[in-house]
Formats: C-alpha cells, sequence, structure tokens
C-alpha cells in the first residue's frame, strides 16, 4: 500500500488538526497538506512527465514543504531521494547522477551552486526551488488520485555516508518504510492526536523518517524557524507545543542539558528525545536523565534498515531498581518489533552470549539492496541477513551492547581494543567534555591507542590523570599511548565524530 494513503487516512478522520508549523505558526492542517501534496503529485505525472518509478531528489534545509513534497513524490508513484543539505554541490551531484533523478527541489540557498554543478547531467530535467512561482504554480495544478503501487516498489532511496568511497543507496520500499513505522509505534513511542514532533535535526535522515508515524496519529510536524537546532529558539517552541517529540544525536541531547544546567529551560511539554546515530556514553546519559527527567529512548538503526534494529525503552532508562540498569544503559536495548537480531563470527555462526561478533538483521525493515550495485548488494545481504559491520554483544537477556564499527577495532599486539570501551573510562573524569580515541600505525605493535581530548570550559587535565584513571579500570595494553588535547572534535551534519579526520592527523 502506497505510503501516501497515511497522510489521506489522518486528513479524512481529522482534516482541521494542524499538520505542519513554522515556529509556532501553523502553516497548514491536514485537509490542505492532503491537498497540498496531491497537487504536487499531479504536478509530476502531468505537468513534468514522469512516471512511476522516477527518483525526486530533496536537497533542502527543514521546511514544512518537506513533507509536502514528500507525499507528493510517493502519491505520484515515484520514489523519494533525500540529500543531506550540507553535503558539497560535486557530492550532489554524483548522487543525482547515480540514481538518475530527473526532478531536484531545492532551496534558494543551494539554486545557483546547484545549478552550476549538474549542467553536465543528463537524466535532470528540472531544478526547482521552493517558494519560487513556478513551485506555487504547482500547487495549483489538478490533483490525483494516489497511484497504486507495489508493496515492493521504492519509496526512499537513501545515501549512505560514504565514509570507506563513493556513498551507496539503500533502497527502501513502502513495505520497509510501513514495517519502520509499525515498529515505531509498537516498541519505541506512543503518540497522541495534539502531539507534536519539533525537526531541529535533518529531515533528510531519521528525523524525516519520523513523520511517517506523526502524521498517521495525526501529531503536528514543527519547524524550527532557525530550520535547525537552535538552545534559544528552543525555550520558545517547548512553551508553545505539548506532547514533543525530538529526534536527536547523542551530541544535540548534550548541548541541551548543558543549556538546562546552565540558563534553565521549562521542558514540561518536551515528551520524548529519541536518541541515536552515535554512542550515547554512559555518564552523558545519567546526567541527562539527572536534568531532563524520563524522557530518553534510545534507537539503533542504519539507513540499510532505517531507525529499527534495537530501542532502549523509556522504562529501561527509569528502571533504576535493575540490577543489570547501568549496564543496560551502555546497550542499544532489545530487538524492536518485527526484527531478529543475532551476533555472528566470520562464518555467520552465533557466538555464545556475553561474546563478540558482528550484528547481523533480518526484518520486514531491512532494505532490498543498493541501487545499481549487486556486488554490495549481496555482500551485505548475504544469507538472507543485513551485516551491519558492527561489532557487539548479546546478552542472555537480549540487549546488544555495541563495541565500534568493525574498522574502528584497533588491533594492538595482536589484541583487539575497542575504541568505546577507553572513551568509557575518559568520561568518568568531569573535566573531559569529549572524547575520541583512535589507532595510530605502529611499526612493532601494528597499532597504539591515541586519544583525543576536549576540555570542559575552564580546565585543564595533566595526561597523567586520564593515564591512572585508564589504569584504575581497563588493562594496561588498552589504556593511550599519547593524548591530544583539542577545542573539538571534527564532526559530520549529525553530529558523528569523524574518526577518519583523526586518523589523518596521526
Amino acid at each position: 500500500m502506497n505510503l501516501a494513503t497515511l497522510l489521506h487516512e489522518t486528513a479524512g478522520h481529522a482534516p482541521e488538526a494542524p499538520a505542519l508549523a513554522h515556529g509556532t505558526v501553523v502553516t497548514a492542517d491536514y485537509a490542505t497538506h492532503a491537498e497540498r501534496s496531491s497537487r504536487l503529485a499531479g504536478a509530476l505525472r502531468n505537468e513534468l512527465g514522469l512516471a512511476p518509478g522516477d527518483r525526486v531528489a530533496l536537497l533542502m534545509k527543514n521546511d514544512p514543504a518537506y513533507s509536502e513534497i514528500m507525499f507528493g513524490i510517493w502519491q505520484a508513484g515515484c520514489a523519494a531521494v533525500p540529500i543531506n543539505a550540507r553535503l558539497h554541490s560535486r557530492e550532489v551531484a554524483w548522487i543525482l547522477e547515480n540514481c538518475g533523478a530527473r526532478i531536484c527541489f531545492t532551496d534558494s540557498g543551494h539554486m545557483e551552486d546547484l545549478a552550476a554543478a549538474t549542467q553536465s547531467l543528463n537524466t535532470l530535467d528540472r531544478i526547482m526551488a521552493i517558494g519560487s512561482s513556478e513551485f506555487n504554480d504547482f500547487l495549483s495544478v489538478n490533483a490525483i488520485p494516489v497511484a497504486d503501487v507495489d508493496e515492493n516498489d521504492l519509496a526512499w532511496l537513501f545515501y549512505t555516508s560514504g565514509t570507506t568511497g563513493r556513498p551507496k543507496g539503500a533502497m527502501l520500499s513502502h513495505r520497509n518504510l510501513r514495517a519502520m513505522n509499525r515498529a515505531y509505534l509498537a516498541s519505541v513511542d506512543e503518540i497522541k492526536p495534539g502531539d507534536s514532533i519539533i525537526h531541529a535535526a535533518p529531515m533528510s535522515h531519521g528525523s524525516g523518517l519520523y513523520l511517517l508515524p506523526h502524521v498517521e496519529r495525526g501529531a503536528v510536524q514543527i519547524i524550527p524557524g532557525s530550520g535547525a537546532f537552535d538552545l534559544e529558539e528552543l525555550p520558545l517552541l517547548f512553551q508553545h507545543w505539548t506532547g514533543i517529540t525530538m529526534f536527536m544525536a547523542p551530541t544535540m541531547v548534550t548541548r541541551l542539558v548543558t543549556r538546562v544546567e546552565s540558563h534553565g529551560m521549562d521542558t514540561g511539554n518536551l515528551k520524548s528525545i529519541i536518541y541515536g546515530g552515535a554512542p550515547m556514553y554512559l555518564e552523558d546519559c545519567l546526567k541527562s536523565l539527572s536534568i531532563l527527567g524520563n524522557k530518553l529512548i534510545q534507537i539503533y538503526g542504519q539507513g540499510e534498515s532505517p531507525m529499527t534494529i534495537t530501542v532502549l525503552s523509556r522504562r529501561d532508562h527509569e528502571n533504576r531498581e535493575n540490577p543489570d540498569y547501568q549496564a543496560n544503559l551502555a546497550s542499544v536495548g532489545c530487538a524492536q518489533a518485527g526484527v531478529r537480531v543475532r551476533v555472528v563470527d566470520t562464518d555467520d555462526r552465533d557466538v555464545g552470549a556475553g561474546e563478540l561478533g558482528e550484528v547481523i538483521v533480518q526484518g520486514e525493515s531491512v532494505m532490498n539492496g543498493y541501487w545499481n550495485n549487486p556486488e554490495a548488494s549481496a555482500d551485505t545481504l548475504r544469507n538472507g541477513w543485513l551485516h551491519t559491520g558492527d561489532v557487539g554483544i548479546l546478552n542472555e537477556a537480549g540487549y546488544l551492547t555495541l563495541k565500534d564499527r568493525s574498522k574502528d577495532v584497533i588491533i594492538s599486539g595482536g589484541s583487539n581494543i575497542y575504541p568505546r570501551e577507553v572513551e568509557e573510562v575518559l568520561l568518568r573524569d568531569s573535566r573531559v567534555l569529549e572524547c575520541s580515541v583512535i589507532g595510530k600505525p605502529d611499526p612493532d605493535w601494528g597499532e597504539t591507542v591515541v586519544a583525543y581530548v576536549v576540555a570542559a570550559e575552564g580546565s585543564e587535565i595533566p595526561a597523567e590523570d586520564l593515564d591512572a584513571l585508564c589504569l584504575e579500570h581497563i588493562a594496561r595494553f588498552k589504556r593511550p599511548k599519547l593524548y591530544h588535547f583539542i577545542e573539538a572534535l571534527p564532526k559530520n551534519n549529525y553530529g558523528k565524530v569523524l574518526k577518519t579526520e583523526l586518523r589523518k592527523r596521526v
């Protein structure tokens, strides 16, 4: 069934409910949202001549039009290609060429660079800026009904970050995203009419996917006036809206906690923070719970199984009587509804509870494969399981603890060292604001451990103190041999630390 029916079903029983907002101003109710998306679908098919299955790209900052365009694409039977708005124009051009997009919706800030970078593309017919006269004309064409699609038809073509080469396009079908939607409502969080989601994280990624369960349940989608995560703007939004959910990277959670602790902020209307995409260290998690209350829910997923592998529930975060409480907080939780998770050796044989191995996943949320890349598809989906490339431990209770990406494991003297374990220890020192641990090539040991440390404001940290801390908590061979104190860790647009950039420095 076409994902666009989620919007029309809600518009049918709650037409006047607010659907989209910019800051504190409602820009569309559900009836208006459905009508505008239907007209955009008509424009795509009848004005621009697109056929079912054609790809339509979105390169834009967060905007209420994002949801209108997304549902319009699906209603037309086409596939959406969300692109990180902060990529270089040449990277964007490569994605557009690789997927063969016919149309690219963008904003005025990207229009000039995008037009220059895509002059030689043969498949791209049109670049259209939201808010332009041409875009507004499309909102007045005749609407079309929701296109019939097969459940396995492509709906969302998501390009991975490409840290090890060119990005790969994960093909997500209508069935995949409906499975994600069901898993959210069954395993992650409850949504009621009158609730809201603030899209402070990029809608080209997880926050944008979470529009689906919120549309199904008749919640309002709020785009901050800044279009991003702005700690000066959030107090006003928290005061105005109710039942608020936000998807955040852990670094965003840490920034919010610091702001609440130092300046105060009424977070009573903030219902849920769904966090993921990078490790939330135990000390940071405990502090967040003490400052914000029981609002945290962690999800673990990948672009290949979007937002849907495991969940560390609100109950897990608040259940302090559980003897395994802190161990559970350091995990990513248990499998979401409809998902199977295993930890295996190099021959895909299950390892024992508590033993290290690669995390593999099976379920309806798992992608159909990579766009025009059968070799990578076959390798990643071998034996019918998604091979995540993550190293983890599954305990007897079903809680999965991630150690690191397999490529981030440090091998020193033949022993595996997992950077996150060392980072957790370093963060026990309250003077350490952030840290990241990597391996440095060594002619004798293969690799040695190097730590990059960001000190809290006004703090100085002798390396000897951190060395003593490590020796107190972990084996001697795991402790960093070298500490670099820097002002900030390099990160991508979603808050993930770029260990590749740190490796270049050593």
